[in-house]
């Protein structure tokens, strides 16, 4: 068990380009920026009618949401649907549905489910082992993982579930990447008994992140005490356009994850010709484990090619997916030099 004593600082995350020409100054512009797991095939941009911005969003449009989001994640009903500006904005809300104990996350993973646990109060401790959460009065693992893309099989997660009900604790569940995941083990369906919340995105499968929404999915009386704290208008105008268009387009989705499927694919090939191991990941994001972690990432850097890399585990990276063939072939490039610097590198040793 690892305690989190800090875990109410500021945590860095991939995405940020400032940072990136901060420690890459002479790298070629623009960047690919490979950092994030979000989409870069987005969903089409379309016009958004005048009143989503100069009217304050309706009502009836945020139940209509809430249908079409019930309906598109395999949850019970809309009533068990709370809808928020990005799940961002949900952590801390969350954790704060159980009165402060002890939280237990499953790492590694993503370091604001441990930060959001001790705004609310609690004190907070990375645990490896899945059966060490039973311990917990409030238990956050990502389904799947990130980095990793591990799974966690539903039974596991009800049994899980049902204990930490019985003491008044209570289980989250955050399925930001289960849009591309094995829907078979998503909890969506299995909320209504109480006891578990399941966070949904909308930004990273639709390649939307700027649009700012995400859902907690839980039983009625907790959506209810959810939405409360969120207030009114929570949802902006265009996320609620955006939100009821994306999320009624089972085509689109069906063909993107396709597309998604054979882009990972793809990845995995051209990491291969280079040497570099997958260890695992879901298709909108590889993970890669090797002693030459580091390395890679500063050299990908200077050539303008940004990956996630993890301070406190220097050994792991996180690739996304290039958006484009000009982004698949300077992520080639990129790999090709880092391969010839490392050829090169022994000769230079021996010199």
């Amino acid at each position: 068990m690892k305690l989190l004593s800090g875990a109410i600082a500021a945590v860095d995350h991939g995405g940020s380009l400032g940072r990136a020409s901060t420690l890459f100054p002479h790298a070629p512009q623009p960047f690919v920026d490979l950092s994030t797991g979000i989409n870069p095939h987005s969903y089409p941009l379309f016009d958004l009618p005048a009143t989503a911005l100069s009217r304050l969003p309706e009502a009836g449009q945020l139940r209509e949401l809430a249908e079409i989001a019930a309906a598109a994640y395999g949850a019970p009903s809309a009533m068990h649907v709370a809808a928020a500006p990005g799940t961002q904005i949900l952590l801390p809300r969350v954790a704060s549905l159980v009165r402060p104990g002890k939280a237990l996350v499953l790492g590694p993973t993503y370091a604001e489910h441990a930060r959001a646990a001790a705004i609310a109060g609690h004190a907070v401790a990375e645990v490896s082992n899945f059966d060490a959460l039973a311990e917990a009065n409030l238990a956050v693992l990502v389904n799947p993982n990130n980095p990793d893309g591990r799974v966690i099989e539903k039974p596991r997660l009800l049994d899980l579930a049902a204990r930490l009900r019985a003491k008044g604790g209570l289980l989250v569940v955050d399925e930001a990447f289960m849009d591309v995941g094995p829907i078979e083990q998503s909890l969506a369906g299995d909320i209504g008994a109480g006891g578990i919340v399941v966070l949904r995105s909308f930004g990273k499968f639709f390649g939307l992140a700027g649009v700012r929404l995400g859902f907690a999915l839980t039983d009625p009386l907790t959506s209810e005490r959810l939405d409360a704290q969120l207030g009114p208008w929570a949802v902006a105008g265009p996320a609620l356009e955006y939100g009821i268009r994306a999320l009624s387009d089972a085509k689109w989705q069906a063909d993107m994850r396709q597309l998604l499927a054979r882009d990972a694919g793809r990845l995995d090939t051209l990491l291969g010709r280079f040497d570099v191991p997958v260890a695992g990941g879901t298709s909108l994001f590889r993970y890669l484990s090797l002693a030459e972690a580091s390395t890679l990432f500063s050299a990908l850097g200077e050539r303008g090619v940004l990956l996630r890399h993890f301070a406190e585990r220097p050994q792991v990276l996180r690739v996304g997916l290039p958006g484009n063939e000009a982004e698949w072939q300077r992520l080639e490039g990129a790999l090709a030099g880092w391969a010839a610097q490392r050829e090169d590198a022994p000769r230079e040793s021996s010199r």
